[in-house]
């Protein structure tokens, strides 16, 4: 008898190409089958509920208390159902360490890092102050993120860097080419944010290297993915062909309806979908992850295609295998949602408005293969 089922519930795993009525079984906090007639010490019943592998959000700031932009991890893994966030360079070497022992290895939601290559990450980042960390090259801390990733292999799985007018300013393109010096040391992938040129899109992405991360993909208007006549970049498309990700990463600044439609129209679909939720976007207009997934349903993705975004190919994108699906051996992580009927006015960060008829709400998840209702 297993020691946790979920019974009932509509399984959609992209991965084992499962997309139906089945139960879920975990035992030993693993997933231990899917299938039909399971049976359990615990059963929760979920019948007209959807169930996923743990849902994962690429991109996060949850250092909360140690940097202006944090928020709660649990609280926040709450309000979406995520069983795994990856916090994208809130921390650098400088105090990472007060990261890890007072957020991730207390955190009930599995916290990784991309660990940012400015020594103190970014730390000044609010509604009053704003200071881009990669402005200043003296902060460019290679050698002391070498040796904290290298001390830090089980929750250390990247490289963070930000680049663009806000971010770095007068070092424009400079710090990413530190940071990928870094990150082939390492042999960890880079996560690069972009904002208002320069550097321009396409400069950034042509440096990408296969596994590479490019976040907030579909930026508004400079330094959009797609040109004045909605075409693609070629840049973009020759970063995809070689295996560079592009992740959504919403937030307060990074998500153009206009720019994702017009991606979108040319049949390009973001590899990854992530809120880069918090404080300054978590009360709007990303709000989380959930919400983010929905804007992407408004625009004709599947519910599949959605759901792998935030499982698969995150776990894909993290070098992470034990995690995205639901295959006997996997994670005993699982998260449960509903696709309510709610009229949900969706906005990006532009302040355009889709109104849309349906929500997905969060109703419980599994952790380590233990129930939490939500």
């Amino acid at each position: 008898m297993h020691d946790l089922v979920l019974k009932g519930g509509r399984v959609i795993d992209p991965t084992n190409g499962i997309d139906g009525p089945a139960d879920v079984a975990f035992t030993g906090g693993r997933v231990a089958a899917v299938g039909q007639g399971l049976t359990g010490r615990e059963v929760q019943d979920v019948s007209g509920l959807i169930v996923t592998p743990g849902l994962i959000d690429l991109h996060t700031h949850v250092y909360w208390g140690g940097t202006s932009l944090g928020v709660e991890a649990d609280a926040y893994s709450r309000q979406s159902a995520i069983t795994t966030v990856a916090d994208t360079g809130s921390a650098g070497p400088g105090n990472f360490p007060g990261f890890r022992a007072h957020v991730i290895d207390k955190a009930r939601v599995r916290v990784l890092v991309y660990l940012h290559v400015s020594f103190a990450g970014i730390y000044a980042f609010s509604p009053t102050i704003m200071v881009g960390e990669a402005q200043d090259m003296r902060l460019m801390a290679v050698r002391e993120a070498l040796a904290v990733a290298r001390a830090n292999p089980d929750v250390i799985i990247g490289i963070k860097v930000r680049v663009g007018r806000n971010a770095s300013g007068p070092s424009g393109i400079q710090p990413l080419d530190v940071a990928l010096d870094l990150a082939d040391r390492a042999g960890l992938p880079l996560m690069c944010h972009i904002d208002e040129p320069p550097p321009t899109y396409a400069d950034v992405v042509d440096r990408l290297r296969p596994g590479d991360v490019l976040t907030h993909c579909f930026r508004p208007f400079p330094n959009a993915p797609v040109n004045g006549e909605g075409r693609l970049r070629e840049a973009v498309l020759r970063a995809r062909a070689r295996g560079v990700f592009f992740d959504v990463g919403h937030g307060m600044g990074s998500f153009s309806w206009d720019s994702a439609r017009k991606a979108l129209a040319a049949g390009f679909v973001p590899d990854t979908i992530s809120s880069d939720i918090h404080a300054m976007c978590i009360a709007g207009p990303a709000w989380d992850l959930l919400r983010t997934m929905t804007k992407f349903l408004s625009l004709g993705l599947s519910l599949s295609e959605v759901i792998a975004a935030t499982t698969a190919r995150a776990a894909l994108a993290l070098r992470r295998p034990e995690l995205g699906h639901l295959g006997a051996g996997a994670a005993g992580d699982a998260s449960v949602l509903e696709l309510a009927e709610m009229p949900t006015p969706l906005e990006d960060v532009l302040g355009e408005v889709v109104d849309w008829p349906q929500r997905l709400v969060p109703r419980g998840m599994v952790i380590g293969g233990r129930w939490e209702t939500l």
